[in-house]
């Protein structure tokens, strides 16, 4: 149903004179607008790397809205509806379905430390109340709990729930759901620095942080591993992997929000309990993105190298 880059979208806001933060909806648009020039195959608002955990309820309906009225059917919409609370995932998800979303991507269900039973009457939940193309989403060192290869099997089964995002960097992991579900699930990365090899496992593309700043090479990279070309696979994953470091140095979306304010594209600003990188943290993340470079793209900081 998806494949290639789907972009994890970060979420601009900007701080009014009375030091409330909203939404930037300008800084936002023009950023859909990268990614869709770029070429990716989707586009996720509302998930890790957009700060969700921090967004309102109306505040995340109204992202989600945003984005499927820019995007106007340019590339397909995968809205976040995940929560540990499952009326509130159902409340999402059919808001989503309502607003025009093409598939929805659910976190698997953090803080409770549901058991497998747990986790799977959760996605069965909202995959009965709502008929909408869903994507499981598997993030172990977010959510304490890790959705078992037996769990992925058995959710596989269900007709609404079309493939995974696996961010558990666990190449055993992904070879064993694949043993167990039919070949018409498919498999998304959630970790950047593993997409080579995840793929060469028969992963069907990436849900991608670094494509917020990189998306043509890591578009590269998806493409030439979904045409068997390994090499040119190769040349993209190591021209991204110092760029991808960078990215993680500290608790997702804190760094990618830095890169992209330091691209002119944005502010920078995190909603408590996230805080910016250090000074020492930004200058080291300047020149990483200054010497990044590939045969597709390259990045122009706005703000010069201190």
């Amino acid at each position: 149903m998806f494949h290639g880059v789907m972009t994890a979208l970060i979420t601009p806001f900007k701080i009014d004179e009375g030091g409330c933060s909203s939404i930037d909806r300008v800084a936002y648009c023009a950023h859909l607008d990268r990614q869709i020039a770029a070429g990716v195959s989707g586009l996720i608002p509302a998930g890790t790397t957009g700060e969700a955990a921090t967004l309102s309820f109306d505040e995340h309906k109204a992202l989600i809205e945003l984005t499927v009225r820019h995007v106007a059917g340019r590339t397909a919409v995968i809205a976040g509806t995940g929560s540990n609370n499952t009326a509130e995932s159902i409340a999402l998800t059919e808001a989503a379905k309502k607003i025009g979303a093409d598939a929805a991507l659910l976190i698997s269900p953090y803080y409770n430390k549901p058991m497998q039973e747990g986790i799977y009457q959760h996605y069965k939940a909202v995959a009965d109340a709502v008929d909408l193309p869903q994507i499981l989403y598997n993030v172990p060192s977010r959510t304490n709990s890790n959705l078992s290869p037996g769990t992925v099997a058995r959710l596989s089964q269900l007709d609404n729930i079309v493939g995974i995002k696996d961010a558990t960097a666990d190449l055993a992991q992904l070879t064993r759901c694949k043993m167990l579900c039919s070949d018409d699930f498919e498999f998304y990365s959630g970790d950047d620095a593993t997409v080579l090899p995840f793929m060469s496992l028969g992963g069907n593309g990436v849900i991608s942080v670094v494509s917020n700043l990189a998306p043509r090479t890591m578009e590269k990279l998806t493409n030439s591993m979904s045409a068997g070309d390994l090499d040119s696979a190769r040349q993209a994953h190591f021209a991204l992997q110092n760029l991808t470091d960078a990215l993680f140095v500290q608790s997702n979306p804190i760094p990618v929000k830095a890169a992209c304010a330091l691209m002119g594209w944005m502010h920078g600003e995190l909603r408590l309990p996230l805080t910016p990188l250090t000074p020492d943290e930004e200058n080291d993340l300047q020149a990483i993105m200054q010497s990044f470079h590939s045969e597709w793209e390259t990045l122009q900081l706005a703000v010069p190298h201190s």
